[in-house]
């Protein structure tokens, strides 16, 4: 089946959209992938949203929506891609809140509108049925990553450095993943906050400032860390002010040195020592955040495009090769992925009225 797939991570940058040809198991192709920034207003309202995520959200959902219809449409145009060559959509939305100890997750977005105004049937809702089962929700593009991973050197780790990082461990059919700590999202705020810039571009500012090893230290205190996964994180789970008092280039400096080190931490936690470490996200454009990296694992650290993987496509492909396993029966998440209690099924299917 070809599949688009559609992905909005907790950075709030913007639409991920991605093509991709598979059988839910197996990867036979890859498509052209698009990112789509949101606009100012509409990233202000998801940022606004995130502070009061129980309120009532519909219009902003219908906005959201029509985005990643708008998102998909330019896919399409932009590659000459008949519409009636896909056969699924998969959509995640926007988390706006993520409480897998209360059973409750939630992304914006609709299913049912999206799959109107494409034509195309559409899958959303992947986390819910894990979450309800009592698993953490969370990372779920890790069966995505086995598949890509096949056939290369083992053990090794995907690292996904968004909003939130989060690690998946290959080795052989052992898969292990959760969330590590925060990485951009703090970043991005520290920097959105004080200039007019909505990210460190480059690590430029991290690289101009100075670690302060007390606040890092004091960050580092978090049970969290030494928690045994699977586990996972709500983008707010760290607050913004952590390191406020400091100057903008020592907060971004401390803020991605405490990236680094819940990443590195979390190497207690992996049955042995990988071989490779494969970075995707935004995170892997920060330069400053991956040479410290390599300086703190040690190993071999590079980002997935070493191994021809499209990187901003990556995460989108995942909910693509996703959607279709959910319409086949299969699962999307595993007890040492997410802590559900057994291999997990699905997502919601919405058809597309008849032409």
């Amino acid at each position: 089946m070809w599949a688009i797939g559609l992905m909005s991570g907790t950075s709030l940058d913007g639409i991920d959209v991605a093509l991709l040809e598979t059988d839910g198991v197996r990867v036979t192709a890859t498509g052209p992938w698009k990112t789509t920034a949101y606009d100012a207003e509409l990233r202000h309202r998801l940022r606004l949203c995130l502070d009061a995520p129980d309120g009532d959200h519909a219009v902003l959902e219908d906005d959201l929506t029509d985005a990643n219809r708008d998102a998909v449409e330019a896919l399409l145009r932009d590659n000459d891609v008949r519409r009636d060559t896909v056969d699924l959509v998969g959509f995640h939305g926007q988390t706006i809140l993520h409480r897998p100890e209360r059973r409750y997750t939630r992304q914006l977005g609709d299913g049912a509108r999206l799959a109107g105004s494409l034509g195309i049937d559409v899958v959303s809702e992947f986390r819910h049925a894990d979450v309800a089962a009592g698993g953490q929700g969370a990372p779920f593009a890790s069966l995505y990553h086995q598949a890509l991973a096949a056939d290369l050197v083992h053990p090794l780790v995907v690292l996904n450095l968004g909003g939130v990082a989060n690690v998946t461990y290959l080795d052989g059919e052992t898969v292990l993943a959760f969330d590590t700590g925060p990485a951009s999202a703090l970043i991005d705020d520290w920097v959105s906050a004080r200039t007019d810039k909505t990210y460190d571009e480059d690590g430029a500012l991290a690289a101009a400032g100075t670690v302060h090893d007390d606040r890092l230290a004091n960050l580092m205190n978090n049970d969290y860390f030494a928690a045994k996964p699977p586990k996972s994180l709500d983008r707010n789970d760290f607050p913004a002010d952590i390191v406020d008092g400091l100057s903008l280039e020592d907060g971004a400096a401390t803020l991605a040195a405490f990236t680094v080190q819940s990443v590195a931490d979390a190497r207690r936690h992996f049955p042995g020592e990988p071989m490779r470490w494969l970075v995707t996200g935004g995170g892997r454009h920060n330069r400053t955040l991956m040479r410290w990296l390599r300086e703190a694992v040690g190993g071999a650290v590079d980002p997935v495009e070493a191994v021809g993987w499209q990187g901003d496509g990556l995460e989108a492909q995942a909910f693509a090769f996703l959607a279709v396993r959910s319409v086949k029966g299969l699962p999307l998440s595993v007890p040492s992925t997410t802590g559900v209690p057994r291999p997990m099924t699905g997502g919601v299917l919405h058809k597309a009225p008849a032409p």
